[in-house]
């Protein structure tokens, strides 16, 4: 017994070892993301979670590479793309912020939606004219998109903003009528509404986005590793894998 014991723990540590060996014979890879459950958050134990970085680690493992995963706010992640701090991204092209910046992938891995969203009593409004002189709650730290960005600038409607620091914060503000409509991305929303059991709300869509990995100019091989992604995930598809992200 004593040596069946050895033997198997021997091939435990050289199995062990390999594994370790292998890692880091990949390349290393720094991915930024925010905080975005289900899709992308950090663990009680600092260990980065989510369905979106769960597969962009699968995608990175096969095309020979390893993510090195950093959470920041959105504005700080987009600097990091901008000055070449963070290479990868797991999130949506078209952001005028990092035009110029950064590239794109050709495959697209989910979609997300920015929603407008309003308690029971309140009648389904007409965009922009009945948010005139309201009050809008906003998520701190979050940029949205040019043309939702301009409604809420928009001084002709004389939007009264709120902006609180979680998603759970931002819907018990408008069931306590601490503002009249809630600007935010729908996956987020639907499951803290679904962990704390409560009824779903009305909303509106906004704009809808496609899910793509974003790589910094900045970063030298960034437009090869885009590539390799793209071919992991053409790979992996045709295997039959599912890839896309819910």
């Amino acid at each position: 017994m004593p040596r069946l014991f050895l033997a198997a723990l021997l091939a435990w540590v050289c199995c062990a070892g390999a594994q370790i060996q292998a890692a880091d014979n990949l390349h290393p890879v720094t991915v930024g993301y925010y905080e975005f459950p289900p899709y992308s958050w950090t663990g009680e134990d600092g260990q980065p979670r989510g369905s979106v970085l769960a597969l962009t680690e699968r995608l990175l493992r096969h095309a020979g590479y390893r993510g090195i995963y950093r959470s920041f706010p959105g504005a700080r992640l987009y600097a990091g793309l901008q000055d070449g701090s963070v290479q990868l991204w797991p999130g949506a092209g078209g952001k005028t912020e990092l035009r110029g910046h950064t590239l794109e992938a050709r495959n697209h891995f989910g979609e997300i939606n920015l929603a407008l969203y309003y308690r029971k009593d309140t009648p389904k409004p007409k965009i922009p004219e009945d948010l005139a002189g309201r009050g809008i709650i906003l998520i701190s730290g979050y940029s949205y998109w040019k043309a939702v960005n301009d409604m809420l600038n928009d001084p002709s409607l004389g939007l009264i903003t709120h902006r609180t620091s979680t998603h759970q914060a931002a819907l018990e503000m408008l069931q306590r009528h601490r503002g009249d409509f809630l600007v935010d991305y729908q996956q987020p929303v639907e499951q803290v509404i679904k962990s704390l059991g409560a009824e779903p709300l009305p909303f509106t869509v906004l704009h809808s986005l496609q899910l793509r990995f974003v790589a910094s100019r900045h970063v030298e091989g960034s437009a090869i590793l885009l590539e390799a992604l793209d071919r992991a995930y053409d790979e992996l598809q045709a295997a039959g894998a599912d890839l896309n992200v819910r």
